[in-house]
């Protein structure tokens, strides 16, 4: 049983290596909200948001002032919307409705995002998922609070490469559409293989079909306390190395079981997974970067560098499992770039670069996240892009995705600053060879033979 003890000893944790629980995120489905009215929807979309999210921020922050355990964002995530609105969009306009309706539930009741502007499409898509995709980039750019998702692919199902052609074309609408503001549209902006039903992690969340009426989920970080845990074992063997790690991981997941439990019973809502994810931010001392030079590389990039982060990824979740009876989410280390200082500082050395990170990517938590790119790259690049990492998640039967930032005006070597937990980000070169002919191919590449297993 969970004490309030076990949250004690975490204590210097929280004050001195950056430990926090990185989200509540409560999972609503709005299968009820159906209608063939749009005004109907977005009426009963914004009641029910309200109406069982509404306490969420204040319950955050009532558990924050009695465990002393930062809660850094407050996050709502839906049953995905091109399901939801199908019945009633006849036209783009009706989806950005939604989203302005969902918008406006989320800063009436103070989250940081809300989640679930999303489609499956990973065998393929209807026209009202058609529409719905189109309609991203202006939703983007007319809101606030919203993360858009797209799931393009399953090792079950193959890859729907006519999706991942149009995502390369909406990804490139998005940061247009965005460029006043450095093409943020697209940090809010996911494409995914393989993507969970239970993420509490913007911008892939969403409520999956298979969840309850209500859940919460808990994303628990504390890449800070790793590092420093590890700062003292530079000369051990990797026994002793991946023994530091799980016990540091189980001591995190524990927090973040307590605060699932609380908060779940305060909602009335029903406790959902833990993701055990380590996730960076761009303060100095909370960088997943940091740990892989305490395990004894230079810099991320150097050879060495996916076997490290393998390494890591395993001993998180074999550590994070043990106190936890329900894990889930996408659980182990994120590599993002404009959200961790250490690796902004490893492409600035020469010692990161795309490619390395998509190798990377086969043993990481997602894939290739929050790197910024010259705006002039061609949408069938960054549809190879994605439909590289769609291959690597089916193949692999892991969870990958493609948050990528063509930001309009700049190139490599610039700046881009997104400001709060987005960072600022180098631009990154893209390989310039043309993939055209491959992308404008239609259908689904085939699921590969080790899915076969029912």
């Amino acid at each position: 049983m969970i004490n309030i003890r076990e949250v004690t000893e975490t204590n210097k944790m929280i004050e001195q290596e950056n430990l926090d629980v990185r989200t509540i995120t409560m999972g609503l489905s709005l299968l009820d909200c159906i209608s063939d009215n749009t005004e109907k929807v977005c009426e009963n979309i914004y009641k029910k948001i309200t109406s069982y999210a509404g306490k969420l921020v204040e319950t955050g922050e009532q558990l924050e002032k009695e465990f002393g355990i930062p809660i850094v964002n407050k996050r709502v995530s839906v049953t995905p919307i091109a399901s939801v609105g199908g019945a009633c969009a006849k036209n783009t306009n009706d989806f950005v409705k939604i989203a302005k309706s969902m918008d406006k539930a989320a800063s009436d009741i103070g989250v940081n995002f809300i989640g679930g502007f999303s489609a499956i499409v990973s065998k393929g898509s209807t026209k009202a998922e058609d529409i719905f995709m189109r309609s991203i980039p202006e939703a983007l750019s007319e809101t606030e609070f919203i993360c858009s998702s797209v799931n393009v692919g399953s090792t079950k199902t193959g890859i729907n490469m006519d999706s991942v052609r149009l995502m390369g074309e909406i990804i490139k609408e998005t940061a247009e559409r965005t460029k006043e503001n450095d093409s943020i549209g697209c940090a809010k902006l996911v494409v995914l293989c393989n993507a969970p039903d239970d993420n509490p992690f913007m911008a892939g969340a969403f409520h999956g079909i298979s969840e309850p009426e209500a859940v919460i989920h808990v994303g628990v970080s504390g890449p800070g306390v790793v590092k420093y845990a590890l700062e003292n074992k530079r000369e051990s063997d990797f026994k002793e190395l991946c023994d530091t790690i799980k016990k540091t991981a189980f001591k995190i997941t524990r927090v973040g079981q307590l605060v699932s439990q609380e908060a779940a019973k305060r909602l009335g809502a029903v406790p959902g997974i833990l993701d055990l994810s380590l996730a960076p931010t761009p303060a100095v001392g909370d960088s997943v970067a940091d740990i892989l030079k305490a395990i004894g590389l230079e810099q991320p990039g150097a050879p060495g560098t996916t076997a490290a982060l393998a390494l890591l990824n395993d001993q998180v979740k074999k550590g994070g499992v043990m106190a936890s009876s329900y894990v889930g989410g996408l659980s182990g280390a994120f590599i993002p770039v404009s959200e961790d200082q250490g690796m902004i500082d490893a492409v600035n050395a020469g010692a990161l670069t795309i490619e390395k990170l998509e190798a990377m990517t086969c043993v990481c938590s997602v894939g290739l996240d929050m790197i910024a790119i010259p705006g002039d790259t061609p949408a069938a690049s960054i549809s190879g892009i994605i439909a590289d990492e769609a291959a690597i998640g089916m193949v692999n039967q892991k969870t990958t995705a493609v948050r990528i930032i063509p930001v309009a005006g700049k190139t490599i070597g610039d700046t881009v600053e997104f400001g709060g937990l987005l960072g600022y980000a180098p631009v990154m070169p893209v390989n310039t060879f043309d993939c055209s002919a491959f992308i404008k191919r239609e259908g689904r590449i085939p699921a590969p033979i080790h899915s076969f297993k029912n």
